[in-house]
């Protein structure tokens, strides 16, 4: 809900800082004391357009601040989540900001933001009723949410839009392979012969290194042989290197207990050394042996590598993508030489995924059309004592075109009323006057108070044109639409001020000759008592009009 709104030069208001609690609030006041003030105040909060008209003459820029408290995973913490801004703990602060040449900036918890973002943000929050502002419910595209939610049909949905996926899925799986066999077959001849070639060569991963070593190695071979032989020459030369260390090794252990010991590293080193002679022999024999000194392997190695190259280069890949290439090719080959029965078995596919979702999504409508149903009735209780007994509320749900399916179903939903017997049914905000929009939304919110995901709601007008037992009817609708959710009034009704749970007087004083101020007070209860006698009688409070306020208040 809204905790507080704190506002700076907007207008007549200097400085104003309110706090709300839940309930029922209800704002009065003379005439053009300032109540509009707030509504456009809290409007800038929730993104409305900037008017560089409302700042306070003679102030360089205006600042409004309206602090919210909703629950975690509320829509609106949703909403900023997916922009990567943390706000799932703590309070929502919306600060706006509009300087006197009408430049201005939004900021959600201290963080700039687009007044796009904002409003979004400001939507999930407060729903403003008004004759000259609203949000919601007049836009039909919550239409169909709103009654899913009055309908408890989320789980319903949850089916609906899993079942659309895998629809989604299965259909983009289907055109990816017929696109695929399409190309494939207007390039059939290209692909054979590709992939005869790659056959062909029959590519390895990892040859291409492989024979670049070789080939290395062959290019060396004559100088790398010539080393070794002299190696093995100055290994030989005056005998065999290891017997005549094993020679020594032999002399040396013959002597070695007359040494006490002292021959024996020199014992150990010299085995260690003989080991080593004959392993690094060995070693250059091995070598030696595998050496090709043959011109035409070099040749072979490099003729294979060079095409290996070459094959890369035409097909625009690595060398060691040959071989995948050459598999993939032949995939498709194999595809077109079964007659795409992969692909008939994706359009199998598909069709069984449209199936599914379609039973599914006609479930969903057949439970929709019961609720609407339900729906008109409950919202039809609450027309005639808001003196809209002749209207007719009607919710259409109208199955769309297959084009207009989606995630959400088969249908489209519209709230629809006829303010006059005969008249056909038309979109609410296209047939009702100020006042009765503002007393046809607060029926529908009675009634779907406790499936409404916003906090806060405020009404304007709601009073405009009424009065008696009519008012007094919207009192007790906005009294008890107050135990759901928070609720904000303006009102010039009495009968509606005394459902209050907290009264706040907004009144305009004239500070200092030429200099007026509105100010806006939260009344205590025997303040309130006489603001209500005022609203009953006008400037001249009597006691009856006192008495006839404590009665309204108590009752």
């Amino acid at each position: 809900m809204l905790a507080s709104l704190s506002i700076r030069d907007v207008v007549l208001i200097e400085k104003l800082d309110l706090s709300f609690a839940g309930g029922l609030s209800v704002f009065t006041g003379e005439t053009g004391a300032g109540k509009s003030i707030l509504l456009d105040s809290l409007s800038l909060t929730l993104g409305a357009r900037a008017d560089s008209g409302l700042v306070r003459h003679g102030a360089p820029q205006l600042t409004v601040i309206a602090e919210f408290d909703p629950p975690p995973f509320h829509p609106a913490r949703v909403l900023l989540a997916a922009q990567d801004m943390d706000a799932q703990d703590g309070p929502l602060v919306l600060r706006r900001v509009v300087t006197a040449d009408g430049r201005s900036r939004a900021y959600v918890n201290d963080q700039a933001v687009s007044v796009g973002l904002l409003r979004k943000v400001g939507d999930e929050l407060v729903e403003i009723h008004g004759q000259f502002e609203s949000h919601g419910l007049l836009d039909e595209t919550t239409h169909l949410p709103v009654l899913d939610a009055f309908a408890g049909l989320g789980q319903s949905r949850g089916s609906v839009r899993a079942a659309w996926t895998v629809w989604r899925e299965a259909a983009k799986a289907r055109a990816a392979a017929e696109a695929a066999l399409k190309q494939a077959r207007a390039e059939e001849d290209s692909l054979r012969h590709a992939h005869d070639e790659l056959q062909a060569l029959a590519p390895k991963p990892g040859e291409e290194s492989e024979l670049a070593a070789k080939r290395a190695v062959m290019q060396h071979s004559e100088k790398l042989i010539e080393a070794m032989n002299a190696a093995q020459t100055a290994l030989t030369q005056k005998g065999d290197v290891e017997a005549s260390l094993r020679s020594a090794q032999r002399i040396l252990e013959r002597v070695a207990e007359k040494a006490e010991g002292k021959l024996n590293p020199v014992i150990a080193a010299l085995d260690r050394a003989a080991d080593e002679a004959a392993e690094a022999i060995g070693q250059l024999e091995r070598v030696s042996s595998e050496i090709d000194l043959d011109p035409r392997a070099l040749e072979k190695a490099e003729e294979r590598l060079f095409a290996l190259r070459a094959a890369a280069r035409k097909h625009g890949i690595d060398v060691d993508g040959l071989a995948g290439l050459r598999d993939r090719l032949g995939a498709q080959l194999a595809a077109l030489d079964g007659g795409g029965n992969d692909l008939t078995k994706l359009a199998k596919a598909e069709q069984a995924a449209r199936t599914a979702y379609v039973e599914a999504a006609r479930a969903l409508s057949k439970s929709r059309t019961e609720a609407a149903a339900r729906l008109d009735r409950a919202v039809a209780a609450e027309l005639p004592p808001l003196k809209l007994d002749k209207a007719r509320f009607t919710t259409q749900v109208q199955p769309g075109d297959e084009n207009d399916w989606g995630p959400d179903g088969l249908d489209k939903v519209a709230f629809l009323v006829a303010t006059n017997p005969g008249a056909p049914p038309a979109a609410l905000g296209k047939v009702a006057s100020g006042g009765e929009l503002s007393r046809f939304m607060l029926a529908l919110k009675v009634v779907l108070a406790q499936s409404s995901s916003t906090p806060t709601m405020v009404f304007d007008e709601v009073d405009s044109g009424i009065g008696g037992a009519v008012a007094a009817a919207v009192g007790e609708r906005l009294g008890r639409l107050g135990k759901d959710v928070q609720v904000l009034v303006v009102t010039h009704s009495p009968q509606v001020a005394a459902r209050g749970a907290s009264h706040y007087r907004v009144a305009k004083t004239e500070v200092e000759p030429g200099r007026v101020l509105t100010s806006v007070d939260a009344l205590p209860a025997s303040a309130r008592t006489e603001e209500i006698a005022r609203m009953l009688s006008g400037e001249n409070v009597t006691d009856h009009a006192r008495a006839a306020a404590a009665a309204l208040i108590v009752g």
